[in-house]
């Protein structure tokens, strides 16, 4: 279960970063670096 929540949130994370043509903010840039490390963790860890 750990690795589908990890899975899901890391590709949320590749989603996010697509989506910065909408506009970048210094928050969504924390949400991106901060669901990225969290979701690899939990894939990989």
């Amino acid at each position: 279960m750990r690795r589908i929540c990890g899975f899901i949130l890391f590709w949320i994370s590749v989603g996010m970063a697509i989506g910065f043509w909408l506009g970048i903010s210094f928050w969504s840039i924390v949400l991106l670096i901060g669901l990225l490390i969290f979701g690899f963790n939990l894939f990989c860890g």
